[in-house]
């Protein structure tokens, strides 16, 4: 992997993000040159990586491999899903097919995303930070170049990079990284594309009479979706064909990016789905939040002595609530795990498809979700379909509510958007029969969500290239999961992790984690004894909470982070009429 050089064009009008100057960040010259240092340092320090990581690569595969030889590779996305939703990491949600992967592959216990969805994906697709990649936040444009809203020109995606392996690109479901013409996955580097650019929140056609911004292209073109449309079948439909056809058609590799929008709310799935799980969850939140962590344990996904983090404070008991009450949430955690299981159906056909063309053994599946579960809505969840519409059809428009959001995200606290580990850390199966010999083993090694781009540009023997489209490109952030795959006590340096969304901060580094709120405290967690961050260690270890702020601090500097109340300010600003002076 080749670095792109100390590129900076930032956005401020003097170097500064304005948090950087209140916090001590010295004069502008100063930071600047402070930066430039640190980005060659990090730079050169990546390349390192990435290119020990190449030589286990080349191992795993065989040293005259062909274009045929390659492994395919697919990334299966979901959305919203909580870390112990899936059978094999606790859940009681029936998940066969994954579990069947996790079986013969592997589960990741400490992998992380980046807290929400457009965050994520840029980050996934592109092997940087999201505000590197112009995500800061989510799809507005704030004029900003770390907050524009769409993959900027200084970072390449996936489809980009193994291209020039050979590879033929496939993108199908939720984009979301670029609603506008022009930032579209065709733009950038898939051969392929079926799926809505927009965002998601629609599962059945007449969803689109409530989520009327929402849209689906084909190619480069608007489409009409088929009136018998249920979103997660459909990707999978088209996921199939493409496939299919990159296999038969074309006798290349291939990259599928599948980005499901499945769980996500509105509560919307099949009859048959939701009849399923009628029922079962009138036990309440706490009994399946509690053997959910039991199981976990037994798995060997939380250590033995793990703490179980307290019921959310929102919460309430499952016994002081009303007997209706108590039917009406059952009956959407219902509905939420029938969206789940259709995923894990629509996992199975894909899967089906593979061995029906003789490629399962050597594709690299990879399945992991892009934040924690949603608690939206809050308590109860919210409601907000057309009047009468019973919850489940594509008329209702209703949310599972935190308290099932707090069972999702099993052991940990908090939820989507939010920095402690409820909101950042995503299972990960990894399953590759000919690239990967372990079979239902477990990876305890802390691995995020911009390792994917450095694993997949070795195993597909690619180059990450150093510019694109004439402009100088960023060298990738993550390190190859290829030594982790080859082996469970691969040795990994301590690395460190950072994390903005919305205010919500957060820096890892080894076992050590400080989460922090806007301006506010931070809080320090020893992940080695306390992974359900349960016990804050600030007050003990002060120096070790100066030390990760400061690493925080210079990360935010690097990549174009602003404090979100001056984001806020910035928005305010721009949003005041202008007043033009009469002639």
């Amino acid at each position: 992997m080749g670095s792109a050089g100390n590129v900076d064009r930032r956005p401020y009008r003097d170097g500064c993000r304005p948090s950087a100057r209140a916090l001590g960040g010295g004069d502008c010259k100063t930071v600047l040159s402070r930066k430039k240092k640190q980005m060659t340092m990090s730079g050169s320090y990546r390349i390192s990586i990435a290119l020990a990581a190449s030589c286990v690569a080349a191992a795993i595969l065989p040293a005259a491999a062909s274009a045929a030889d390659k492994p395919n590779l697919i990334v299966i996305l979901a959305d919203d899903m909580g870390f112990s939703d899936l059978g094999c990491y606790g859940g009681e949600i029936e998940t066969p097919h994954l579990d069947a992967l996790a079986a013969g592959g592997l589960r990741f216990t400490q992998f992380y995303n980046s807290a929400r969805c457009c965050p994520t994906r840029a980050a996934l697709l592109t092997g940087l930070y999201p505000h590197q990649a112009g995500i800061g936040h989510m799809v507005g444009n704030d004029g900003i170049a770390s907050y524009q809203g769409y993959l900027n020109d200084r970072c390449v995606t996936l489809a980009e990079a193994v291209k020039s392996a050979g590879y033929a690109t496939l993108a199908v479901g939720k984009w979301h990284v670029g609603s506008a013409p022009g930032q579209w996955p065709l733009d950038r580097g898939f051969d392929r594309f079926w799926g809505t650019p927009s965002g998601g929140g629609v599962y059945f056609k007449d969803t689109l009479q409530i989520r009327k911004e929402v849209f689906f292209v084909s190619g480069q073109e608007r489409i009409e979706p088929p009136d018998d449309l249920y979103v997660t079948d459909a990707f999978t439909d088209r996921a199939i064909e493409f496939v299919d056809q990159a296999v038969t058609r074309g006798q290349r590799p291939f990259f599928l990016y599948l980005a499901h929008i499945a769980p996500h709310w509105p509560l919307q799935a099949k009859p048959a789905d939701i009849d399923k799980y009628r029922g079962r969850y009138e036990t309440g939140w706490d009994a399946v939040r509690q053997r959910r962590f039991e199981r976990q344990k037994q798995l060997g996904i939380v250590p033995p002595g793990a703490a179980l983090s307290p019921r959310d404070p929102q919460a309430r008991a499952w016994r002081e609530m009303a007997d209706d009450a108590r039917r009406e949430r059952a009956y959407r955690m219902a509905v939420y795990a029938a969206q789940i299981d259709c995923i894990d159906q629509n996992v199975g056909r894909l899967v089906a498809k593979l061995k029906e063309l003789d490629q399962l053994d050597n594709t690299l599946i990879l399945f992991l979700s892009d934040n924690g579960c949603s608690a939206e809505g809050g308590p109860g969840g919210f409601s907000r379909g057309q009047p009468g519409a019973p919850i489940g059809t594509g008329l209702s428009y209703a949310s599972a509510g935190l308290e099932w959001a707090n069972v999702s995200d099993t052991p940990f606290r908090k939820f989507k958007m939010d920095t402690y580990e409820g909101g950042i850390a995503t299972p990960l199966v990894a399953h590759w029969p000919a690239g990967i010999a372990a079979r239902g083993e477990l990876r305890h090694q802390p691995g995020h969500i911009v390792d994917l781009m450095p694993t997949l540009v070795d195993l597909a023997r690619a180059t990450y290239p150093a510019e694109s489209r004439g402009m100088p490109v960023l060298p990738a952030e993550g390190r190859s999961l290829a030594p982790i795959f080859a082996a469970s006590d691969a040795s990994v340096s301590s690395r460190i992790l950072c994390w903005e969304h919305q205010g919500n901060k957060a820096v890892r580094q080894g076992d050590w984690k400080a989460v922090a709120q806007g301006r506010g405290e931070w809080e320090l967690y020893d992940l080695t004894t306390d992974r359900t961050e349960t016990r804050n260690l600030a007050a003990q270890h002060p120096e070790k909470v100066r030390d990760l702020a400061a690493l925080w601090q210079g990360w935010a500097e690097r990549c174009g982070v602003w404090e979100w109340d001056d984001l806020q300010q910035h928005r305010r600003n721009r949003a005041k009429p202008k007043n033009h002076a009469k002639n």
